[in-house]
């Protein structure tokens, strides 16, 4: 392979890591809003009594667990802790 592919190749895995990480961001905020516009229509007791919240942790822990697996440390801790502060 020449050195001209090899670097266009560790630019595309650049740019995978990117838009997995922005993938990430977009898919927990997604999350959040669609609660919060639940809570808005129907109150928030009716979310609290709802699995959704339990089932929404669930899936936002695997989409951090996706963005660790393929972006630097430094991107995914940020991720994570802006997460689970929603959690809380």
């Amino acid at each position: 392979m020449k050195d001209e592919q090899i670097e266009i190749l560790k630019e595309i895995k650049v740019i995978l890591k990117d838009l997995i990480y922005i993938n990430g961001i977009i898919a927990t905020e997604l999350v959040k809003i669609t609660e919060n516009t639940a809570a808005i229509r129907h109150g928030e007791e009716f979310l609290n009594s709802s699995p959704c919240i339990s089932e929404h942790e669930i899936l936002n822990k695997k989409i951090i667990e996706k963005v660790k697996k393929f972006t630097s440390s430094k991107d995914h801790q940020v991720l994570e802790k802006h997460v689970l502060k929603h959690l809380e």
